[in-house]
């Protein structure tokens, strides 16, 4: 991902990833209006910052990582929503930073998972004692490292 690229894309995902990370936490859903949304940067800045060829080619990492995202909800390893946010996020990224983004969400997902789990189990979670992610069991909303992958991703690209 060339920095051109990513100042496309940054100011538009960021405010949609941080919603979704939210209401993922708060009600442990990633709706498909806020997965559309999400689509719409890409959909609209992508041949910019991309040019057009590229872009194109792009939108052959939707169907691919669609259906593996659906087998994985299928097995009951993951949920349709993080399933479908996946997919729309694979356009951003670049095949040849897929190390690169493998290594963000995995650090993303351990930390988010750190800082959710200091607040679900001590007194802090009565900043928001409404949030059904305190009380979901086992299951941990993606919304959160999912939507920080793609906005880490984009911002070091783009201060890189």
């Amino acid at each position: 991902m060339t920095a051109e690229a990513a100042i496309w894309f940054l100011p538009a995902v960021l405010p949609i990833t941080l919603y979704i990370a939210w209401n993922d936490m708060r009600a442990m859903k990633i709706t498909n209006r806020s997965v559309i949304v999400l689509a719409l940067p890409f959909v609209i800045l992508g041949p910019f910052a991309f040019g057009l060829e590229m872009y194109l080619w792009q939108w052959l990492h939707f169907p691919v990582m669609l259906a593996i995202g659906m087998l994985f909800w299928a097995a009951g390893a993951m949920g349709g929503g993080d399933a479908k946010m996946i997919a729309v996020m694979a356009p951003y990224f670049v095949l040849g930073d897929l190390t690169l983004v493998m290594i963000i969400f995995a650090l993303v997902l351990v930390a988010s998972l750190a800082v959710h789990s200091l607040f679900r189990f001590t007194g802090l979670r009565n900043f928001a004692p409404e949030w059904k992610s305190w009380h979901a069991g086992r299951y941990f909303p993606k919304g959160l490292p999912l939507g920080m992958t793609l906005t880490f991703y984009l911002a070091l690209a783009v201060f890189d």
